[in-house]
């Protein structure tokens, strides 16, 4: 079973066209990881899944109903999204911004409830802000406002989160935290979408990967069926090995190295 699709999407920006002819089906329970080189349409096709974008033709759908079709508050009770900038009010506080996961689950008859209390207090614990809870969002750094964004996202508490470079600003001991939590999630029922740069990562914790260059997906399926050292070429332009991590046996990707240069040898200067 599939919820999410996007069918034949040509989506772009203005009079730029970025995605052509999309077709892509998100597996349920799946962590699907996205990746190409930069300007390749990744968020894109992300921001239409999302319904932040109308394709010009095509349609993206959840649970076949085209995404626009559903109200907004509706739409967010099932998908929560992280964008890639995202902006909050001057001065709100850690504990005000992820609170702000609960709007869809509001009403004008609805009063802060329990379990409200309760959502936005574990996703402080699994993004580690909760020390943060009273700090106002821009005396932080940007790793911890990224944790604090993240936190807001889960505690909105949907089965599918769109998370576009989530990674960001994250030094590599976070980075590796918040793949394990969101690997987590998947293991517990949640549907993920991500974008990633770091091609490694993305092999190591996808359960569906999805290849993109120029606009069109080139490959997917499992990291382990797909990943190989004629795809990353194709794709990324990189001359690589890929040998089996001997822990977890997902492929890892080697840049191959340059030649040496020579002893006392300079490297050619760029023309002026």
């Amino acid at each position: 079973m599939t919820r999410l699709h996007g069918t034949a999407l040509d989506v772009g920006y203005d009079d730029r066209r970025v995605l052509e002819g999309v077709d892509v089906a998100i597996p349920d329970g799946s962590f699907t990881v996205i990746v190409g080189p930069n300007a390749c349409g990744k968020s894109t096709l992300l921001r239409a899944l999302a319904r932040l974008l109308r394709p010009t033709d095509g349609s993206a759908t959840l649970d076949d109903r085209d995404v626009h079709a559903w109200h907004a508050r509706e739409f967010a009770r099932v998908v929560g999204l992280l964008p890639q900038t995202a902006l909050a009010p001057d001065g709100i506080t850690v504990a005000d911004l992820v609170s702000r996961g609960r709007y869809p689950h509001q009403s004008l008859l609805s009063r802060w409830s329990r379990a409200d209390e309760r959502a936005v207090a574990d996703a402080m614990v699994a993004t580690g802000v909760t020390d943060l809870r009273d700090r106002a969002l821009d005396e932080l750094s940007g790793g911890q406002r990224q944790r604090v964004w993240i936190a807001m996202v889960l505690a909105q508490e949907t089965q599918v989160l769109l998370l576009d470079e989530p990674t960001t600003y994250l030094d590599i001991a976070h980075q590796v935290e918040l793949l394990d939590l969101v690997a987590e999630l998947r293991a517990h029922g949640r549907t993920v979408v991500a974008v990633l740069h770091e091609l490694n990562h993305a092999a190591r914790y996808a359960t569906h990967l999805i290849a993109m260059k120029g606009g069109r997906i080139v490959a997917e399926g499992a990291p382990e069926e797909i990943v190989t050292e004629e795809l990353v070429e194709e794709v990324f332009g990189m001359p690589c090995r890929v040998i089996p991590d001997p822990d977890t046996g997902s492929p890892v990707v080697l840049p191959r190295s340059r030649p040496a240069l020579r002893p006392g040898a300079m490297p050619a200067r760029a023309p002026a």
